[in-house]
């Protein structure tokens, strides 16, 4: 480890995740090059990130966790570096002036494991055969060097060397397969710009399936002995892009892959364009569709539109917790007012201190962000009516396609919707309009659902 004092570098503007991301620099593009053991559990690694400096930069810090460090060069010359804790600080043989572009290269080995936090344990995990990465919000580190922030978003080539019996899933477009003899090797290439946290790698005895009948192409991966019943809960996935292609606009990339493990999993979980499943969750008897609607519709509301900070993660969980009442009004006949009013009945019951717009870090992932944001889109649509609250959604989705949001941005396009469609007298109706959201994203008491009293 090559010797200098550490700077202190200040955080980005998020508290529910202090020690990640560095301010000073942005990362454009990921280049990994993978070699993974499967026995061993052994990851050795090198990551090129091509950065540009948003300040004058003497010092920047890369986020790398549980892997250690080998060698750090900047612009192809050696740098000096320091790694302590989850912290790589790298001095570069000159300061970079803002604006600048380069390239930071990190040669890293190491035993992958999940980071402790808040939330549990995220990022890195070993399989009884094979491995997974399920790194929201913080884990990324726990696998490749990155400025780990979810507005941060960026392409990637992953390059995956693996044991030849195994079978890799790793978000993106798989362009290249080459076998070594007891090695192959597989290269993924991901255009679309993606948060850190949304980049993922499977490593497991697997066989693919494809589903038919929807215009978006969907690959089930999943261990042979499950097929039966994970196909019979996914039968009508095809059916559900098509719904949320209507009502949130078209599905936002290329394809869609769903992973499921040997092991059973604690919970579903999003990747990019990927989700993954625990055969716990398609057991091969339908229970949990619910799920299965929610994490499609995380490719369009929080993978496609990420939020700018954890404070926002309402705009990922309470859009995919409104689309699961939506499929099930659609394939079920369960009203969504039903749903709606369920879910009110019961947070009504639980404490009131949650401040939807920002949760803080403890309750982040507190199932009444989700419910909660979903009845907020509820009673926003009982208030503006449906033609304009799905004309909101569509807009919303495409004006910031595979871009960073926030709830600020969000308000803001409520109320220009609002307007629009009320004319002239549109002042009362935005102002109506803006209320209940005040009351829903950063009052306490969970209001009461009724819809407005009048109209435009």
């Amino acid at each position: 480890m090559s010797g200098s004092v550490a700077q202190q570098v200040h955080a980005l503007a998020d508290r529910y995740t202090p020690d990640r991301g560095d301010p000073a620099y942005v990362v454009t593009h990921y280049d990994l090059d993978l070699d993974y053991k499967v026995s061993t559990n052994r990851l050795s690694g090198r990551a090129v990130l091509d950065v540009t400096a948003l300040e004058d930069v003497r010092r920047l810090v890369v986020d790398l966790v549980g892997l250690r460090v080998l060698k750090v060069s900047v612009g192809g010359a050696p740098a000096k570096w320091v790694h302590r804790g989850p912290r790589v600080h790298v001095t570069p043989p000159a300061p970079l002036p803002r604006g600048c572009r380069t390239q930071v290269a990190i040669t890293y080995a190491g035993t992958p494991r999940p980071a402790a936090t808040l939330w549990g344990d995220v990022g890195w995990e070993e399989l009884t055969e094979g491995a997974l990465v399920a790194a929201q919000p913080n884990g990324a580190p726990t696998w490749f060097p990155c400025n780990d922030h979810p507005s941060t978003k960026a392409t990637y080539r992953i390059a995956f060397e693996s044991d030849s019996p195994y079978d890799v899933v790793a978000t993106g477009t798989l362009v290249e397969t080459r076998v070594r003899g007891s090695r192959t090797r597989r290269v993924f290439e991901q255009h679309v710009p993606m948060a850190t946290y949304l980049a993922s790698v499977h490593v497991g005895r697997y066989v693919r399936r494809a589903l038919v009948g929807t215009n978006v192409p969907i690959a089930v991966v999943l261990p042979a002995i499950h097929e039966r019943d994970v196909m019979h809960d996914l039968a009508r996935l095809p059916e559900m892009t098509r719904l949320f292609g209507s009502l949130f606009g078209a599905y936002p990339f290329a394809d869609y892959t769903v992973v499921v493990t040997a092991d059973d999993l604690e919970i579903p979980l999003e990747a990019h364009a990927l989700a993954s499943f625990g055969p716990n969750w398609l057991d091969g008897r339908r229970r949990h569709e619910r799920l299965v609607a929610h994490e499609l519709a995380h490719q369009w509301f929080g993978n496609s539109l990420t939020p700018a900070t954890w404070a926002d993660i309402w705009l990922n969980e309470g859009f995919a917790c409104y689309a699961e009442w939506l499929w099930a009004e659609h394939a079920d006949g369960v009203p969504v007012r039903a749903s709606a009013q369920t879910h009110w009945s019961r947070l009504a019951r639980l404490p009131q201190d949650l401040v939807l717009a920002d949760p803080g870090p403890v309750l982040m992932f507190d199932d009444r962000v989700y419910k909660r944001g979903a009845l907020t889109l509820h009673a926003l649509r009982l208030q503006i009516g449906d033609g304009v609250f799905f004309e909101l959604l569509r807009d919303w989705v495409q004006s910031h396609r595979h871009g960073s949001v926030t709830t600020d941005e969000f308000v803001d396009l409520v109320d220009v919707h609002v307007r629009r469609a009320s004319g002239a007298a549109g002042g009362p109706a935005a102002e109506q309009a803006q209320a209940l959201l005040y009351r829903w994203l950063w009052a306490t008491p969970v209001p009461r659902l009724e819809p407005a009293a009048g109209g435009w």
